[in-house]
């Protein structure tokens, strides 16, 4: 019985070893997961294959999940002692997990490649916690044949300009849609003009915004279904013709071009709107590292060396992104088109605004029930009827319980 027990033991501790060695990632093994770019194997296979050559004895494991995914299974990879190196997310999250202290402080030097107007907006308690991948900036796309149409005299830079406008509202288009209640957007649109915050969501400014969305919404000036839609409904009425201004992702007008080429070959290119800051808002994917990350000097690494100048230009010529470093976004590629090539002049007047960023609000946190918040307000307002000021009273106590 005893000889048995001891069997049982040894037979035990044996597969125990066996599971966590099996288990045991090797000490020069970075873990790297992106978020739903299998479709750029080739291409990020190929910088996997550069970066083991110069550094030998170190592995790149790669591991693409699907967007929808991304957040989970890296708050439930982080709560493990086992988490990835080196993870692609977008900065709202990322914050949110340095809001917890659960990621790697990123060293100034490290991000000195990159432009300095993102890297700021990577940062929690005067420490970075990303790395920036790659950005977006939208431009603002006009329907040339829609301005002659309501005698435009002069095309307009700020959303002051745009409220300006007016024309018949019996027409059968629209002077642009606004999607309200779309995650972020109205907040975006908002933060351009400094209001960011409980005390100046209800300041006088604001308060002739909302007023003017509750002017545009009335007037049919704007389509009632912006309350609701989203911002691919909104392309598809610019795609048919019914609304003047759309701003939008340059990326989106080679569908345009696919899919209404006469409204493609009458749109015109502007600088995205803004607000009294002239500045412009932007998307931004980055790299975090979690805190028990096994190898995190090695991440920072990778990270810099899939950024580099070649690397993101490269990445630029395959799909409509920025690129976050300096040099890349200096290339002639972001700097001269063809006047007839809208499609280039969209990416250099996306390339320029990069520059000239508004900064997001500092230290919000429940990003998500803020956007609640904010799409409930808008829509009592324009479709209650409530009054702008008594609304943005209720929006501004409610923010400060956040």
């Amino acid at each position: 019985m005893k000889k048995l027990l001891v069997i049982v033991i040894c037979l035990l501790i044996i597969s125990i070893l066996f599971f966590v060695s099996g288990n045991k990632k090797d000490d020069n093994t970075v873990v790297f997961w992106t978020l739903q770019l299998s479709s750029f194997d080739k291409y990020i296979n190929n910088i996997i294959d550069e970066f083991e050559k110069e550094n030998p004895g170190v592995k790149i494991q790669w591991i693409d999940v699907p967007y929808s995914e991304g957040e989970k299974r890296t708050l439930a990879a982080i709560l493990t002692d086992n988490p990835p190196d080196l993870v692609n997310l977008t900065p709202d999250f990322s914050l949110l997990l340095a809001q917890k202290n659960a990621l790697y402080n990123i060293e100034e030097d490290d991000l000195k490649d990159f432009l300095p107007s993102l890297i700021k907006t990577l940062k929690y308690n005067d420490k970075y916690f990303g790395i920036p991948f790659y950005a977006t900036s939208a431009v603002t796309l006009y329907n040339k044949n829609l301005t002659k149409k309501i005698q435009l005299k002069e095309l307009p830079k700020t959303y002051d300009e745009l409220f300006a406008i007016s024309f018949k509202t019996k027409q059968p288009f629209y002077l642009t849609m606004i999607n309200f209640a779309e995650n972020d957007t109205l907040l975006k649109l908002l933060n351009k003009y400094n209001i960011n915050s409980p005390e100046t969501i209800n300041n006088e400014k604001s308060l002739f915004l909302f007023k003017e969305f509750k002017y545009l919404y009335d007037n049919a000036l704007v389509p009632r279904e912006s309350i609701t839609q989203t911002h691919r409904d909104a392309l598809e009425k610019y795609m048919a013709g019914q609304l003047v201004f759309l701003v939008t992702g340059g990326n989106f007008l080679n569908m345009i071009k696919e899919n209404a080429p006469s409204v493609y070959n009458s749109t015109g290119i502007l600088p995205q709107f803004t607000g009294d800051t002239n500045a412009f808002d932007y998307s931004l994917m980055n790299f975090i590292i979690p805190k028990k990350a096994k190898n995190p000097e090695l991440a920072v690494k990778f990270a810099k060396f899939f950024t580099s100048k070649q690397n993101q230009l490269d990445f630029a010529k395959m799909t409509p992104i920025l690129p976050v470093n300096k040099e890349a976004l200096e290339d002639e590629y972001f700097k001269t088109a063809a006047d007839s090539d809208i499609q280039a002049l969209a990416r250099i007047i996306s390339a320029k605004q990069l520059n000239y960023l508004q900064p997001p609000p500092e230290n919000i946190k429940n990003k998500k029930e803020l956007n609640t918040l904010s799409a409930n307000y808008i829509q009592e307002i324009l479709i209650k009827n409530v009054p702008v000021g008594q609304s943005l009273d209720k929006f501004a106590s409610d923010w400060k319980k956040l």
